[in-house]
Parts: structure tokens; C-alpha cells; sequence
């Protein structure tokens, strides 16, 4: 389970940009979004660097956030 916090991600059109993005890298991940928190929570197998990676080539960059 990975937690990060997502500054850019201030509505519910930029969470399913988000989602989007997370799947191209495990289709099969939990995504869990909070555009209010401007967190993503994720299930997945991946791994942490492919992930904040894609976020970032989306316009997502995610900042430093623990894993849970």
C-alpha cells in the first residue's frame, strides 16, 4: 500500500486522471482517491518509483508521503 499526497489533484476530473495513469502501470491496483487531502492511496504490486514516475509524466508529481 502506497499513500501520496498529489498537490496538482484539486477535483474529481484530476482523481480520474490520476486513476488513469496509476492503471497503465497495474490495471489490477485499488486506487483510492481524496482531492480534497490531495491523497492517493494505492494496492498494488508495482513498484513505488514506476508509479510516482507515471504520476509525474501525467502532471501529477507526488510528494514524499510514508508507505503504509
Amino acid at each position: 500500500m502506497y499513500l501520496f499526497t498529489v498537490p496538482n489533484m484539486t477535483c474529481g476530473g484530476c482523481a480520474k486522471s490520476v486513476v488513469k495513469a496509476l492503471q497503465s502501470v497495474d490495471a489490477d491496483a485499488t486506487i483510492e482517491t481524496n482531492p480534497p487531502k490531495r491523497e492517493v492511496r494505492i494496492q498494488t504490486s508495482a513498484d513505488e518509483e514506476a508509479l510516482r514516475e507515471i504520476l509525474s509524466e501525467a502532471g501529477y508529481p507526488a510528494e514524499d508521503k510514508a508507505a503504509a
